[in-house]
Protein backbone atom coordinates (compact mmCIF):
# COMPACT_ATOMS: atom_id res chain seq x y z
CA UNK A 1 0.00 0.00 0.00
CA UNK A 2 2.46 2.73 -0.83
CA UNK A 3 -0.16 4.96 -2.74
CA UNK A 4 -3.23 5.68 -1.27
CA UNK A 5 -5.73 8.87 -1.22
CA UNK A 6 -7.50 9.79 2.62
CA UNK A 7 -11.17 11.49 2.21
CA UNK A 8 -13.11 13.61 4.30
CA UNK A 9 -16.34 14.96 3.96
CA UNK A 10 -17.86 18.38 5.96
CA UNK A 11 -21.44 17.86 5.86
CA UNK A 12 -24.89 19.17 6.70
CA UNK A 13 -26.15 16.38 8.63
CA UNK A 14 -25.02 12.93 9.39
CA UNK A 15 -26.56 10.83 6.66
CA UNK A 16 -27.48 11.52 2.62
CA UNK A 17 -30.49 9.16 2.98
CA UNK A 18 -32.40 12.30 5.63
CA UNK A 19 -31.35 14.94 3.03
CA UNK A 20 -27.55 15.54 4.34
CA UNK A 21 -25.57 17.12 1.80
CA UNK A 22 -21.92 17.95 1.71
CA UNK A 23 -20.46 21.32 2.33
CA UNK A 24 -16.24 20.73 1.98
CA UNK A 25 -14.48 18.21 1.02
CA UNK A 26 -10.45 17.45 0.74
CA UNK A 27 -8.57 14.32 -0.71
CA UNK A 28 -5.14 14.06 0.03
CA UNK A 29 -3.15 11.57 -1.75
CA UNK A 30 -0.43 10.13 -0.07
CA UNK A 31 2.71 8.08 -1.95
CA UNK A 32 5.46 6.11 -0.16
CA UNK A 33 5.05 7.91 3.28
CA UNK A 34 4.64 11.02 2.51
CA UNK A 35 1.77 13.61 1.29
CA UNK A 36 2.45 14.24 -2.22
CA UNK A 37 -0.73 15.86 -3.22
CA UNK A 38 -4.25 17.16 -2.20
CA UNK A 39 -7.40 18.52 -3.66
CA UNK A 40 -10.19 20.68 -1.28
CA UNK A 41 -12.82 22.82 -2.20
CA UNK A 42 -15.91 23.60 -0.25
CA UNK A 43 -19.18 23.25 -2.78
CA UNK A 44 -22.47 24.43 -2.96
CA UNK A 45 -25.20 21.80 -2.76
CA UNK A 46 -28.49 24.43 -2.36
CA UNK A 47 -28.86 22.80 1.40
CA UNK A 48 -29.00 25.09 4.43
CA UNK A 49 -26.29 24.58 6.90
CA UNK A 50 -27.95 24.21 10.55
CA UNK A 51 -26.30 26.51 13.16
CA UNK A 52 -25.09 23.78 14.91
CA UNK A 53 -22.86 22.47 12.25
CA UNK A 54 -22.01 26.17 11.14
CA UNK A 55 -20.92 26.32 15.09
CA UNK A 56 -18.63 23.32 14.70
CA UNK A 57 -16.94 23.22 11.15
CA UNK A 58 -16.68 27.24 10.92
CA UNK A 59 -18.54 26.97 7.33
CA UNK A 60 -21.47 29.04 6.79
CA UNK A 61 -24.08 29.34 4.23
CA UNK A 62 -22.56 32.41 2.88
CA UNK A 63 -19.46 30.18 2.50
CA UNK A 64 -21.03 27.87 0.23
CA UNK A 65 -23.36 29.98 -1.61
CA UNK A 66 -19.98 31.41 -3.14
CA UNK A 67 -18.44 28.10 -3.97
CA UNK A 68 -18.52 25.86 -6.97
CA UNK A 69 -21.85 23.60 -7.90
CA UNK A 70 -20.79 20.20 -5.48
CA UNK A 71 -21.59 18.31 -9.20
CA UNK A 72 -18.14 20.05 -10.62
CA UNK A 73 -16.91 19.57 -7.44
CA UNK A 74 -17.53 15.98 -6.79
CA UNK A 75 -16.48 15.47 -10.70
CA UNK A 76 -13.01 16.58 -10.34
CA UNK A 77 -12.91 14.35 -6.75
CA UNK A 78 -13.39 11.09 -8.93
CA UNK A 79 -10.82 12.29 -11.48
CA UNK A 80 -8.25 12.98 -8.70
CA UNK A 81 -9.14 9.89 -6.79
CA UNK A 82 -8.86 7.52 -9.94
CA UNK A 83 -8.78 3.42 -8.75
CA UNK A 84 -6.64 4.49 -5.52
CA UNK A 85 -6.98 2.78 -2.35
CA UNK A 86 -9.35 4.75 -0.42
CA UNK A 87 -8.70 5.69 3.28
CA UNK A 88 -10.96 7.43 6.10
CA UNK A 89 -11.75 7.82 9.60
CA UNK A 90 -15.05 6.64 10.22
CA UNK A 91 -15.20 5.74 6.75
CA UNK A 92 -18.87 4.79 7.14
CA UNK A 93 -19.65 8.44 7.44
CA UNK A 94 -17.58 9.18 4.33
CA UNK A 95 -18.11 6.33 2.24
CA UNK A 96 -21.97 7.48 2.54
CA UNK A 97 -21.38 10.61 1.17
CA UNK A 98 -18.66 10.00 -1.75
CA UNK A 99 -21.69 6.94 -2.84
CA UNK A 100 -24.45 9.46 -2.89
CA UNK A 101 -22.99 11.86 -4.79
CA UNK A 102 -20.99 9.60 -6.96
CA UNK A 103 -24.58 8.17 -7.96
CA UNK A 104 -25.96 11.70 -8.93
CA UNK A 105 -23.01 12.12 -11.69
CA UNK A 106 -23.59 8.38 -12.41
CA UNK A 107 -20.07 7.45 -10.90
CA UNK A 108 -19.13 4.36 -9.50
CA UNK A 109 -16.62 3.75 -6.72
CA UNK A 110 -14.13 1.21 -7.59
CA UNK A 111 -12.32 0.60 -4.38
CA UNK A 112 -13.04 -0.28 -1.13
CA UNK A 113 -12.39 1.96 1.92
CA UNK A 114 -9.75 1.12 4.51
CA UNK A 115 -10.85 2.56 7.74
CA UNK A 116 -8.48 4.65 10.19
CA UNK A 117 -11.13 4.37 13.25
CA UNK A 118 -11.72 0.75 13.10
CA UNK A 119 -7.81 -0.53 12.56
CA UNK A 120 -6.90 2.22 15.20
CA UNK A 121 -9.20 0.37 17.82
CA UNK A 122 -7.62 -2.74 17.14
CA UNK A 123 -3.86 -1.53 16.89
CA UNK A 124 -4.06 0.81 19.52
CA UNK A 125 -6.99 -0.84 21.93
CA UNK A 126 -5.68 1.28 25.09
CA UNK A 127 -5.50 4.54 23.65
CA UNK A 128 -8.41 7.09 25.68
CA UNK A 129 -10.44 7.69 22.70
CA UNK A 130 -11.07 6.68 19.03
CA UNK A 131 -11.42 10.48 17.93
CA UNK A 132 -9.15 12.06 15.30
CA UNK A 133 -8.40 14.44 17.24
CA UNK A 134 -7.62 12.22 20.54
CA UNK A 135 -5.59 9.99 18.43
CA UNK A 136 -3.39 12.78 17.20
CA UNK A 137 -2.87 14.01 20.74
CA UNK A 138 -2.30 10.87 22.11
CA UNK A 139 -0.03 9.26 19.24
CA UNK A 140 2.06 12.63 19.00
CA UNK A 141 0.60 12.91 15.34
CA UNK A 142 1.81 15.87 12.82
CA UNK A 143 -0.66 17.98 11.25
CA UNK A 144 -3.10 20.75 12.13
CA UNK A 145 -4.88 20.87 15.25
CA UNK A 146 -8.22 22.34 13.76
CA UNK A 147 -10.17 19.96 13.20
CA UNK A 148 -13.67 19.58 11.38
CA UNK A 149 -12.40 21.17 8.21
CA UNK A 150 -11.84 18.51 5.34
CA UNK A 151 -8.28 19.15 4.39
CA UNK A 152 -7.08 19.09 7.96
CA UNK A 153 -9.14 16.11 8.74
CA UNK A 154 -7.87 14.29 5.96
CA UNK A 155 -3.95 15.00 6.55
CA UNK A 156 -4.26 14.19 9.74
CA UNK A 157 -5.76 11.24 8.85
CA UNK A 158 -3.10 10.46 6.68
CA UNK A 159 0.10 10.53 8.84
CA UNK A 160 -2.41 8.15 11.55
CA UNK A 161 -2.74 5.33 8.70
CA UNK A 162 0.88 5.73 8.39
CA UNK A 163 1.59 5.49 12.06
CA UNK A 164 -0.29 2.40 12.26
CA UNK A 165 0.72 1.02 9.13
CA UNK A 166 4.79 1.66 10.98
CA UNK A 167 2.93 0.04 14.47
CA UNK A 168 1.82 -2.94 12.54
CA UNK A 169 5.21 -3.52 10.66
CA UNK A 170 7.22 -3.11 13.36
CA UNK A 171 4.74 -5.51 16.00
CA UNK A 172 4.62 -8.43 13.50
CA UNK A 173 7.87 -7.84 11.44
CA UNK A 174 6.27 -7.50 8.23
CA UNK A 175 8.17 -5.69 5.15
CA UNK A 176 5.09 -3.95 3.95
CA UNK A 177 1.53 -4.11 4.42
CA UNK A 178 -0.84 -4.19 1.70
CA UNK A 179 -4.56 -2.08 0.86
CA UNK A 180 -5.90 -5.94 0.93
CA UNK A 181 -4.10 -6.50 4.81
CA UNK A 182 -5.61 -3.29 5.77
CA UNK A 183 -8.92 -4.46 4.73
CA UNK A 184 -8.78 -7.74 6.06
CA UNK A 185 -7.52 -6.64 9.37
CA UNK A 186 -9.95 -3.64 10.02
CA UNK A 187 -12.61 -6.62 10.61
CA UNK A 188 -10.95 -9.15 12.36
CA UNK A 189 -11.20 -9.01 16.15
CA UNK A 190 -8.76 -7.72 18.31
CA UNK A 191 -7.88 -10.89 20.05
CA UNK A 192 -7.37 -12.60 16.77
CA UNK A 193 -4.98 -9.98 15.14
CA UNK A 194 -1.56 -12.16 15.74
CA UNK A 195 -3.16 -15.33 14.32
CA UNK A 196 -4.54 -13.44 11.42
CA UNK A 197 -1.46 -11.90 10.67
CA UNK A 198 0.67 -15.06 10.80
CA UNK A 199 -1.95 -16.58 8.47
CA UNK A 200 -1.63 -14.29 5.86
CA UNK A 201 2.06 -14.15 5.93
CA UNK A 202 2.34 -17.69 5.95
CA UNK A 203 -0.27 -18.04 2.63
CA UNK A 204 1.60 -15.08 1.15
CA UNK A 205 5.39 -17.35 0.98
CA UNK A 206 3.38 -20.16 0.00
Amino acid sequence: MHTFVVIDFETTGLSPAHGARPTEIAAVLVRNGKIQDSYQSLMNAGVYIPYMIEELTGISNDMVRAAPKVSTVMQEVGEFVGDHPLVAHNAAFDKKFLDAEFARLKIKRRQEFVCSLLLARRVFPSAPSHKLSALATTLGLQGAKRYHRALADAEVTAHLLLHIKEALQERYRLPHISHELMLALQNVPRSQLAAYVAKYSAAKTI
